[in-house]
């Protein structure tokens, strides 16, 4: 399967300045330990595999996901082999006193890479996975932060997303806000970030499902006036990297915007995708009527799909990497923007969004509008969409 092809590209977009600084990247990777936090997701792979591939002191990798993490020891095994250094995976939360134990123990690592995040937009429908979101994308990041910097950790990288800027979505929201606690950190530990968009083809996502349903010979089920931006997993290790081992403290790395990255619908990945199966797309009425006739379409070379115009809670209109208020430094690499930040933040305000979630998490009973309000608190901006409709209610 051509990834590229399928986004609608040719080339790869972060080449040039990966080959521009591989000397010093590979020279610092050689001579460094590093910790991924988060390793076995789509990201947490893609970032793995390249620090592994430079052949690094000392790579540890976490994660909650013991499948996942198996499957990437295989893979590496594969492809790359065995490099020289200390390469072992961790099946533990990153949340638990087991990884504190792990910090303690085996660190202490130079550069912590944080891939760890609940991503998708789903997470809006309830109070419940909010809570877990928060969890994951703020407080956890914070705390695993912290235990770095108190174990003399020379770098602390955490992923962020196109979406934290002007956020219409609680997750693009908890990112922003975990920026804005990052911010605070950077005073005694230097921090960097990347903010892209879709990864195609990662874990749990719209077209990771196009494999799955056509494995399964079931429909195809796609928004058609969504457009979106997309990396492959192997450019979004590399944004990771480069700004982890490259960026100066607070900086924020973002892809520039080119020829070669371009919006795209999910309907037409979906036409591509199956034309490249040898099938033609069957554009269905309904998502009843592209269940019902799924078996006599398919056999016939026809590809049963339901094309629709998206209406769910968080999706935004259109896809941007930074806000008109931030200043970006554009000259500093030739296929990626930063964002150059001040350490600028409100402590009152910080601590006022942390012990009002403490409140709720003691009360354990939770709604969605207390936690939006708290939201509100931190970003006054937030451009929340709620329509009643979430994405557990598409096919």
């Amino acid at each position: 399967m051509n990834v590229l092809s399928l986004i609608g590209r040719s080339s790869e977009l972060f080449s040039k300045d990966i080959e521009n600084q591989s000397v010093f990247i590979e020279n610092i990777i050689s001579k460094s330990s590093f910790l991924v936090i988060g390793g076995a997701g789509s990201i947490g792979q893609a970032v793995t595999k390249e620090i592994f591939k430079r052949d690094p002191k000392l790579l540890h990798v976490v994660d909650i996901s013991e499948n996942n993490m198996v499957e990437l020891v295989r893979e590496i095994r594969s492809t790359s082999g065995y490099g020289s250094g200390d390469f072992r995976t961790f099946a533990i939360d990153c949340g638990s006193i087991e990884f504190e134990a792990l910090m303690h123990n085996e660190g202490p690592y130079d550069y912590v890479f944080n891939l760890s995040a609940l991503k998708h937009v789903r997470s809006e429908k309830d109070p419940y996975t909010l809570m877990r979101m928060i969890t994951v994308n703020i407080f956890n990041t914070v705390n695993t932060l912290r235990l770095a910097k108190e174990l003399g950790t020379s770098k602390y990288f955490c992923v962020s997303t196109d979406k934290a800027a002007n956020p219409v979505n609680m997750m693009g929201a908890s990112k922003r806000i975990m920026e804005m606690f990052l911010m605070k950190e950077s005073l005694d530990q230097e921090i960097s970030m990347a903010r892209f968009a879709n990864v195609a083809f990662s874990d749990g996502s719209l077209l990771h499902g196009f494999n799955q349903r056509y494995n399964k010979k079931q429909p195809f089920s796609a928004p058609n006036d969504v457009r979106r931006y997309f990396l492959t997993p192997q450019e979004s290790g590399e944004l990771c990297l480069l700004s982890g081992i490259l960026g100066n403290n607070r900086d924020i790395f973002f892809p520039k915007l080119s020829e070669k990255l371009h919006l795209i619908k999910f309907s037409e990945i979906a036409t591509h995708y199956l034309k490249e199966k040898g099938y033609k797309p069957y554009e269905c009425e309904s998502e009843d009527e592209a269940r019902d006739r799924a078996e006599e379409l398919i056999a016939s070379k026809l590809w049963p799909c339901y094309f629709f115009k998206s209406d769910t809670t968080g999706e935004k209109d259109f896809e941007e990497f930074f806000t008109d208020t931030e200043i970006l430094d554009m000259e500093r690499f030739e296929t990626i923007g930063v964002i150059p930040n001040q350490p600028e933040y409100n402590e009152a305000k910080l601590d006022e969004f942390m012990n009002g979630m403490n409140e709720l998490k003691e009360k354990g009973i939770w709604n969605k509008e207390d936690i939006v309000k708290l939201y509100f608190s931190l970003l006054p901006e937030f451009s929340h969409k709620e329509t009643g409709k979430y994405l557990d209610q598409r096919m």
